[in-house]
């Protein structure tokens, strides 16, 4: 028993034991990490955005919740009535674009994309895509198991809202017992993880978001077609730090080179760094805070080994995730608001 009071009240030990037997859960109920990360975001970013409306409108977060959400589902339907067709068509059109040009004969091009070309049979790039190819079509089966995950956690996260004050004094029912101390440390986990992983995660939507307007407007006043395919292949990918932009580079090139030539292609080049100098330098700074900033190199090996391990999730999260931890240890404290 004295054993067991010194680990109780030796804090830091303790909560070594606690966060890793949260890992351990985690790792338990890994089938479910896509529900656990969409609730928590939807969560969160509903949750600031009723926030911030308070500000402006005197409507209790009761009634801001249920128009908040009801409009989504709104958005949702009509997207999905609407616009997922035409977007499937300009999927279509977008991906034969682009194997067109790879398909093309380069006796024809200019020696800068024969040595392009070159170098892609060098790396086997065609391979890669098929690899790619087989992935999303595994994607495509596994698509039912996503969209339940996305509606669920939609349905919890807005359940939570719904009934925020009455959820946080049942937890805090869990502060008191025996145990108290173990959901006391969760507690104190749990808010250094909304402090630093949502503060991140949001900051990293917003970038998205900006880069994703930027990018469509200017393709649109290059006279680019299929904009809805190409915001949500861009949104996605600026989701993504750093490697995002670089690998958006790629199919962008490819569309517009089949579309205008070589004179597009070095637009499309200068819009992206233009935006990638306009996110390193203005975005960051302001939306992130400069003390959440982290050298490429370290972004990279973040996003490498959290590709690896966690797949497609990894490379979303790996970085909030990584920030997450190094304020835990109080390595580089994120600044909170």
């Amino acid at each position: 028993m004295a054993l067991y009071q010194k680990f109780v009240a030796h804090t830091k030990l303790r909560r070594v034991v606690v966060l890793f037997l949260l890992l351990l859960l985690f790792y338990i109920f890994r089938s479910m990490l896509s529900l656990f990360l969409l609730t928590f975001i939807f969560t969160f970013l509903a949750y600031k955005t009723i926030r911030k409306l308070r500000k402006f409108l005197p409507v209790s977060s009761f009634i801001l919740t249920i128009v908040l959400y009801g409009l989504v589902v709104y958005l949702a339907y009509f997207a999905l009535t609407k616009y997922v067709p035409m977007l499937i068509n300009q999927t279509i059109q977008m991906v034969n674009s682009v194997v067109d040009f790879y398909e093309q004969t380069p006796a024809e091009s200019n020696d800068f994309f024969a040595f392009i070309q070159k170098y892609i049979e060098q790396f086997n790039i065609l391979g890669q895509l098929q690899k790619s190819a087989t992935l999303i079509l595994a994607y495509i089966q596994n698509f039912g198991k996503l969209a339940t995950a996305i509606v669920m956690s939609f349905i919890l996260s807005f359940f939570f809202l719904i009934e925020e004050k009455k959820t946080w004094h049942f937890s805090r029912l869990f502060l008191k017992g025996e145990v108290a101390w173990f959901f006391e440390d969760i507690r104190y986990f749990a808010h250094k993880f909304a402090n630093t992983f949502g503060v991140v995660i949001e900051a990293q939507f917003l970038i998205a978001i900006i880069n994703t307007t930027l990018t469509i407007i200017s393709l649109s006043l290059m006279g680019f077609t299929q904009l809805p395919s190409l915001a949500i292949m861009i949104f996605v990918l600026s989701l993504i730090p750093v490697a995002g932009v670089i690998v958006s580079i790629i199919p962008l090139s490819f569309i517009a080179y089949s579309q205008g030539g070589l004179h597009d292609v070095i637009l499309v080049l200068i819009i992206v760094v233009v935006i990638h100098l306009i996110e390193a330098y203005l975005l960051n700074p302001k939306l992130m805070s400069s003390k959440t900033e982290l050298p490429i190199f370290y972004t990279f090996v973040v996003l490498l080994i959290s590709e690896h391990y966690f797949g497609t999730w990894g490379l979303v999260m790996g970085v909030p995730v990584f920030v997450f931890l190094l304020d835990l240890l109080k390595v580089k404290p994120i600044t909170h608001d």
